[in-house]
């Protein structure tokens, strides 16, 4: 179960079919998903359609509909920073400065290539392909990261579709993994054991999981302290 805008939904044998897939959705449990829900989803009004064979009651009056560790005013500015900006327009995409984005990628791209084929192996020119190869490969990677969260077209199918040419054919990586970690980075930032970024190996991470044991196990003993207390 899962609450959003105060309503409970039994959201258990859908989680197998939801579209970002089931890990996300379960991370929200027992939860308040509101704002996690209004993030991932452009076409609310469709996927309301879908919720309405979830619900199976509401939030009782005296129950808030936030977590227990967030404050209340904290996540009431989020929400309305968040109407602000989507009044402003600063949501909508710009077509242009998109398509400029990706045209210098295919560019850089071609011309490292070319630089070998024109001048050869050698040295020099081995590491101008390298600088212009390199700095093409980065910049795609955070254009398909826009095209992931769907930022570039109005309808994620376009954003899926070229979020494939450009990870899977220029990049060689498999678009649906990087949306399976991804997402539920989004989902849930920088907690321990449901955020992917913070299950890193210690030994080739320093900030990775082991930093992460250790926050959790200070904010743990803190509130211990408190219920002592």
């Amino acid at each position: 179960w899962l609450v959003i805008d105060r309503k409970v939904y039994d959201v258990s044998r859908f989680s197998k079919s939801h579209p970002g897939g089931s890990r996300v959705i379960s991370h929200y449990a027992g939860q308040d998903a509101t704002d996690a829900f209004v993030a991932f989803h452009n076409d609310k009004s469709l996927v309301k359609k879908y919720l309405k064979s979830l619900l199976i009651g509401e939030l009782a009056p005296d129950q808030p509909s936030f977590e227990a560790n967030k404050k209340k005013s904290l996540l009431e500015d989020f929400r309305e920073l968040r109407c602000t900006i989507e009044k402003m327009g600063l949501l909508r995409p710009n077509y242009f400065f998109f398509f400029l984005i990706f045209l210098h990628l295919l560019v850089l791209e071609a011309a490292s290539w070319l630089v070998l084929w024109y001048f050869g192996i050698s040295l020099m020119p081995f590491l101008a392909g390298m600088v212009l190869f390199s700095t093409a490969q980065i910049q795609m990677g955070w254009f398909q990261h826009d095209l992931g969260h769907c930022s570039v077209f109005r309808k994620p199918r376009w954003n899926r579709l070229l979020q494939i040419v450009v990870i899977n054919v220029l990049k060689g990586l498999p678009a649906s993994w990087w949306n399976h970690l991804h997402n539920q980075h989004h989902a849930k930032p920088n907690c321990f054991r449901k955020d992917p970024d913070l299950n890193m190996h210690p030994l080739l991470f320093s900030l990775g999981k082991t930093l992460s044991v250790e926050v959790w196990k200070s904010r743990f003993n803190d509130r211990k302290l408190e219920w002592d207390m």
